[in-house]
């Protein structure tokens, strides 16, 4: 494979399923022509693990990029708490009124989660309220994660759409339907990943007939959902090129075109010079 150059947007690279070899992990990426990592946080302890990752990659050819906020899973009894402690570590108590740190680069992961269950659905409806209003007040993007839950996530986003700066939706399965109601929302692109390769997978029809490549960003969901013919092992930024072959061979483009297509899309949506 020739290498082409390309971000993964997406990437638990601060979970325990890497602490074994973390750097060989972001070695392997560079290689495959990875040249930035976005990490998600989940709660208050990822953010606090996750800032401290990428202030340890400032140097880094492939530089780890932070992103914050209370993935809906992890909405609790105390996801008040967790949400004022996680914004502490974004805009700090005597500045309230600037921006958020420059080291953070979007407001995630964040969302709705009905999947498993509604037990605390009031809740996850506050708290991704909540961020999105930090989206508003800081100009930073979302990083969304959807499940089950699509219509009330719209709901809410169409409440601020033209104060919010935009982000990603991230790890889209959808139809063409539901690809088409979120692209109404013009900042956002859809984040593309592993599942574009499955069997199973009808992203090889829905995509090209529905999005264009300037709404998708490529990610991995590391250590989940490793593409075909990697799938069952755990996931890796270095495996994105599997991804980027597949969305060249369903848009009729070449992986070139992938490459530089996704990650200009990643600059104007996370304003990355």
């Amino acid at each position: 494979m020739s290498i082409i150059n390309y971000i993964d947007t997406h990437c638990h690279l601060d979970g325990t399923e890497f602490d074994a070899d973390r750097e060989a992990v972001v070695q392997r990426a560079q290689e495959a022509g990875c040249t930035a990592i976005f990490l998600p946080a989940i709660d208050l302890a990822s953010s606090r693990r996750i800032l401290a990752l990428c202030e340890e990659s400032l140097n880094s050819p492939v530089p780890l990029r932070p992103m914050l906020g209370l993935h809906p899973e992890e909405v609790r009894a105390d996801w008040r708490e967790q949400l004022e402690a996680i914004k502490r570590l974004i805009i700090p108590l005597s500045s309230l009124l600037s921006p958020l740190s420059s080291k953070t680069i979007a407001i995630g992961e964040v969302g709705l989660d009905f999947y498993w269950s509604r037990e605390f659905e009031r809740e996850q409806l506050e708290a991704f309220e909540e961020q999105v209003r930090w989206s508003v007040e800081t100009q930073l993007p979302l990083m969304i994660h959807c499940r089950k839950a699509q219509n009330e996530m719209v709901q809410i986003l169409r409440k601020y759409a033209r104060e919010l700066p935009g982000g990603v939706f991230h790890c889209f399965t959808g139809n063409a339907i539901e690809a088409a109601e979120l692209l109404q929302f013009d900042r956002f692109v859809l984040g593309i990943g592993g599942v574009l390769t499955f069997k199973k997978s009808h992203l090889p029809e829905v995509l090209p007939a529905t999005v264009p490549l300037d709404r998708i960003v490529l990610e991995t969901d590391a250590p989940y959902m490793a593409p075909v013919p990697m799938r069952g092992q755990r996931n890796e930024p270095a495996f994105v090129r599997h991804v980027i072959s597949r969305l060249a061979e369903v848009y009729g483009v070449s992986e070139e075109d992938i490459g530089r297509q996704t990650s200009a899309n990643v600059a104007r949506v996370f304003r990355l010079k």
